[in-house]
């Protein structure tokens, strides 16, 4: 093995180093710049419309992991049910979508945000108020066009890219 030109490797890595060292990057800065998610998204949380919700439990029979508890009681007056109780554990929940696809009154949606990790395993179940929608906790369009038309048009990087230029 014949050693003519020592050192000519490293420098040919530097010189690909400094070339894209000093062009502009093109990656995406998490944190201060977010894209938009998908509308149809499944987010990892469930949305709950307690007005439309007749507690029925529809959604909990076909929760294959159970992770939604609901529990109700009679109005002997109106004969109805009422939810005394609404509870989702997010940590057993596989964002499968099958009960917002079983409710026949359309009072479950997936969420549309997806920044929803926890410290602590207890805090991953949601119970009642925290379940509403809010500007915090949109609902995606998934099952609902109507929903999904009102939402931003999914960015890409390939996209923001192009804007940028």
């Amino acid at each position: 093995m014949k050693f003519s030109h020592y050192g000519k490797g490293i420098v040919k890595g530097m010189a690909v180093v400094f070339g894209h060292f000093l062009r502009r990057p093109i990656t995406t800065q998490y944190p201060e710049e977010r894209l938009i998610t998908s509308r149809r998204s499944r987010g990892n949380e469930l949305i709950w419309d307690e007005v439309k919700c007749t507690g029925c439990a529809t959604c909990a029979k076909s929760c294959p992991q159970g992770a939604i508890i609901i529990e109700t009681s009679v109005n002997q007056q109106e004969n109805t049910y009422k939810v005394e109780k609404y509870e989702v554990d997010n940590g057993y929940c596989i964002q499968c979508g099958l009960c917002v696809e079983a409710c026949p009154f359309q009072a479950l949606f997936l969420g549309y945000t997806y920044e929803r990790a926890k410290y602590r395993r207890g805090e991953l179940v949601m119970r009642d108020k925290e379940l509403l929608t809010s500007k915090e906790r949109p609902a995606s369009g998934y099952m609902y066009p109507e929903i999904a038309a009102r939402l931003p048009a999914q960015s890409l990087l390939v996209e923001a890219e192009k804007v940028k230029e």
